[in-house]
């Protein structure tokens, strides 16, 4: 059962989010603004002097976004190739040329860790990130390779997704695979500001996006639609959250190729805008089952693209789903920078899968049947 009102009371909230990840993503910006002295002093301007073959970003968990971020932003200007990757081995093709990065918050997370090891035996450039003082940081110590020191025992690797990217947004400007500065980062900390106090618990259901949008998608079968190589870093990353922290399973895809899989659903036996309170004096819930809720489309937009091509597809896509009956929610961006209107997207959807999970009565941080897979792992 969700509570919508529940999420309006403060007193509830702050009891049901006993490991305070409403207060890390509040702190987001913040978190950013010290990973950027951090990067500062680990001396990420020395990447400068390194020309890699290719680069390898190695994160897992709720850190995999971070690089996927980067070798979204690294991809249009970058002249060297990059690929991401969670688990060993590294691709066959590294070596004494090549940069390899792994992100761990803990440090000692297994997959970043055996990567970074392997890297250093075959000789490649190591940058590291995550807790000082831990075997990722003794490890690059040890490679003579960078490590950026994030000491963050308030946060999980999920909410601190932009203290994380932080160093790597800068390590692809030094190498010169993209171009993000310190004044662009700066902004990134203050859109963070920006959506937390827009959309932070004291701001109530009925003017905050955030909480309207998690009252949204409980009720919904829901595919987030982003746009673009940044966008789809945005949508699968709400996937993700939603999943993960909100416990409700939704679909994601990424124009333009996602726009016809997407815009056929429309016609299926989900759309329709069928309310799943209506009731069938027809029904038998025993013969036929519970009634399937309605698809409902996320879609990320960039308000400052009107009129552009990737617009125009978004425009038109939303134009179908109502004509369908099917339920639309928008989520809107507006910075020029594309950076930017991702990390407006992303706080958005990260504040509304924690709700989602709060008016449930789930901690967003923790959940039983994700501690059974800690043994296999």
């Amino acid at each position: 059962m969700f509570e919508e009102s529940g999420l309006d009371d403060l007193d509830a909230l702050e009891r049901l989010d006993a490991s305070g990840t409403l207060r890390a993503l509040a702190g987001a910006g913040a978190s950013v603004r010290r990973a950027l002295e951090a990067s500062a002093s680990a001396g990420l301007e020395r990447l400068g002097d390194v020309r890699p073959r290719g680069v390898v970003v190695a994160a897992t968990g709720g850190s995999a976004c971070v690089a996927e971020l980067f070798e979204a932003v690294a991809r249009e200007g970058g002249a060297i190739p990059v690929q991401s990757c969670t688990s060993a081995p590294l691709p066959g093709w590294v070596g004494a040329l090549d940069l390899v990065v792994a992100v761990s918050q803990s440090g000692r997370a297994t997959g970043p860790l055996a990567l970074a090891a392997e890297a250093a035996r075959r000789g490649a450039t190591v940058l590291t990130v995550g807790a000082p003082d831990s075997p990722l940081a003794e490890l690059s110590a040890q490679s003579r390779g960078i490590h950026v020191p994030l000491a963050m025992p308030e946060s999980s690797s999920r909410t601190a997704m932009w203290a994380h990217a932080t160093p790597l947004l800068l390590a692809a400007d030094a190498l010169g695979v993209a171009s993000v500065s310190t004044a662009t980062v700066d902004a990134l900390a203050d859109v963070l500001d920006e959506r937390a106090a827009e959309v932070g618990p004291s701001t109530e259901s009925f003017d905050n996006p955030a909480k309207t949008l998690a009252m949204d998608i409980i009720e919904s079968s829901a595919i987030v639609l982003g746009s673009g190589h940044l966008g789809g870093v945005a949508a699968r990353r709400a996937v993700a959250m939603f999943g993960r922290t909100g416990r409700v399973p939704v679909a994601s895809g990424v124009l333009p190729d996602a726009a016809s899989q997407v815009v056929a659903c429309f016609d299926g036996p989900l759309a329709g805008g069928e309310s799943v309170e209506e009731d069938d004096i027809f029904a038998d819930p025993y013969l036929d089952g519970p009634r399937r809720p309605p698809l409902r489309l996320v879609m990320l937009r960039h308000a400052s693209e009107a009129g552009t091509d990737p617009q125009v597809l978004a425009d038109a896509v939303v134009a179908a789903a109502e004509d369908a009956g099917v339920r639309v929610s928008l989520v809107d961006a507006v910075s020029d920078d594309p950076l930017l209107r991702v990390a407006s997207h992303v706080a958005l959807t990260d504040f509304a899968a924690t709700y989602l999970a709060l008016g449930q009565g789930y901690d967003p941080a923790t959940s039983p049947h994700v501690r059974l897979l800690r043994g296999a792992r």
